[in-house]
């Protein structure tokens, strides 16, 4: 059996697998989560961060406004279902994650500048005052994620290199830093390789990690005749050196299928960001930008999802 080292989330979302049901990720049945409707304002409210909080959870919301303006905003809830958003802007941007890591809670976003995308950093310990870091990249780059611990005294960082324009540069790097301002020793992770991702991948949720190594969640792209299609896979990353995979599926486990993944601004996308994991039931809950319109939950358990990853190995 895995084993998720970290936290115990007692009252994390979930609704048990469907009878019947053959895959190792299923939707929640009340699919999308967070709508437009949530927030005055809004044009859509998609790819968001979740970590629990207080008696409750709080987030991290991308908010695309009816000038259609990158904003992002917090919000908090009792169940990590019901979501009350703010309306003050915290950070210009996009895509945002969240992790705590020594009683901060660490943002990293998609930040925007006259000169292409950085990876901005900014903590918080109560979700109301904001303290920025430096970028933690040279423009041009996106999903930023950080870990949610140090591993051998080093902040590490998993990015996307690219470049001004939304498709070339498709692989996931790892960089370092002892003080999350200068940042080095930047590693290879991993390239598509197979069909449903062989446009670009790039980091999701915070990894999970695990007593062997850390789990990944990351998104990868297909470009077919009609467009851009979004879709959900994983992989294990080694404990001390994760940027070296050890296990990597070679199928997507979440792909837009239900109308509100495939019908929307930008349609066909299911987009992890976020995932709670309850380190006693191995219970994970998966947040996803759903056609970059709404807010979507999925639910796994970390020994389906670890075992759908080595039965499908592409590493065999």
């Amino acid at each position: 059996m895995a084993k998720i080292i970290g936290q115990a989330i007692p009252n994390i979302p979930w609704q048990d697998k469907p009878e019947g049901y053959k895959y190792p990720v299923w939707r929640y049945d009340g699919n999308p989560v967070i709508t437009r409707d949530n927030l005055y304002g809004a044009n859509s409210i998609f790819n968001s961060a979740v970590v629990p909080y207080g008696d409750g959870f709080a987030g991290v919301f991308r908010v695309d406004d009816i000038c259609r303006d990158h904003t992002l905003v917090v919000g908090y809830s009792k169940d990590a279902i019901n979501w009350e958003l703010e309306e003050k802007v915290i950070f210009r941007g996009y895509d945002p994650r969240l992790c705590e890591i020594e009683g901060k809670y660490y943002l990293s976003w998609v930040n925007l500048t006259p000169h292409g995308t950085t990876i901005g950093i900014a903590y918080t310990t109560d979700f109301k005052e904001w303290t920025q870091l430096e970028d933690a990249c040279y423009p041009v780059a996106r999903n930023g994620v950080l870990f949610p611990r140090k591993i051998n005294d080093e902040y590490l960082l998993l990015i996307r290199p690219c470049d001004r324009g939304h498709t070339p540069y498709g692989d996931i790097f790892l960089s370092h830093s002892k003080d999350l301002t200068y940042w080095g020793k930047h590693r290879f992770v991993m390239s598509p390789v197979k069909n449903w991702e062989m446009t670009k991948v790039g980091a999701g949720p915070t990894p999970i990690e695990l007593e062997d190594g850390w789990l990944m969640f990351y998104h990868g792209v297909l470009t077919s005749c009609n467009g851009f299609t979004y879709a959900m896979g994983a992989a294990i990353l080694d404990k001390d050196e994760p940027w070296k995979v050890l296990h990597r599926a070679d199928c997507f486990l979440l792909a837009p299928h239900e109308l509100y993944e495939c019908v929307g601004d930008v349609p066909n996308v299911v987009f992890p960001c976020a995932a709670l994991a309850d380190s006693e039931s191995g219970k994970i809950a998966i947040y996803y930008g759903a056609a970059d319109t709404s807010v979507a939950l999925a639910f796994t358990t970390v020994d389906e999802v670890v075992d759908f990853i080595k039965e499908h190995d592409l590493l065999k």
